[in-house]
């Protein structure tokens, strides 16, 4: 397989890209995005783009891949309805339309999050948008998965590029052993998000939208 990935910086999206390195099934990675991963393997190239809003001139680089991991995104904390939407959603059907022209039919996975609200209609601003965004992407000509992880633990060194989050993964780590045994469907670590994303690419998986449970069973069957 080759493999596109948006937001391979971030905490899952270093999680997919280790997973995706070291999967001899895939044999070509590509990452997007404003800055360098600064991973360094045979298989990997990286493509530097500062507007996320727009792909012209890139057609080239974007075409011939099997699946694209969208693990991209920002928290909404602090943030406006408009603003964040114009990077959730914004951000995610640029890439999205961009793929399904140059790639049709192409498997699409997006990390959306537990709680999305797919009417639309909810109270809380982030699961509006994201559901928004899911509605939006199942629409394209694009073989399209969404991803509802709740709890992610990070494992390999992983860690999230958000100041706060890092304060809260080091503070609960000594509790995490007892929220894995209490809630089993509900804690994910990040390797298995990863393989589940590259279980799903190649085998497909029974509903297009999947929680963490199902995450979970997708990557057993790696």
């Amino acid at each position: 397989m080759r493999i596109l990935i948006f937001g391979a910086t971030g905490m899952v999206g270093q999680a997919v890209l280790r997973e995706c390195l070291r999967d001899p099934g895939v044999e070509h990675v590509a990452t997007i995005g404003r800055t360098p991963t600064g991973a360094h393997h045979e298989k990997l190239r990286e493509i530097v783009h500062s507007d996320l809003a727009s792909y012209s001139g890139l057609d080239a680089q974007l075409t011939a891949f099997d699946a694209c991991f969208f693990c991209l995104g920002v928290s909404s904390s602090g943030m406006k309805e408009a603003e964040y939407a114009g990077v959730t959603y914004g951000f995610t059907l640029a890439a999205a339309e961009a793929l399904s022209r140059l790639n049709p039919g192409m498997t699409f996975i997006y990390v959306s999050g537990s709680g999305t609200d797919s009417s639309e209609k909810g109270w809380q601003m982030w699961a509006r948008v994201k559901g928004r965004t899911e509605n939006a992407l199942l629409k394209l000509p694009l073989n399209g998965y969404m991803f509802r992880p709740g709890f992610i633990q990070p494992l390999d060194g992983i860690k999230s590029k958000t100041p706060s989050y890092r304060i809260f993964y080091k503070l609960l780590s000594p509790l995490i052993p007892l929220l894995r045994r209490a809630f089993p469907n509900q804690v994910l670590t990040t390797r298995q998000i990863g393989q589940a994303m590259i279980s799903v690419a190649k085998q497909g998986y029974e509903k297009r939208i999947l929680d963490a449970r199902d995450i979970r069973a997708a990557a057993g069957r790696c």
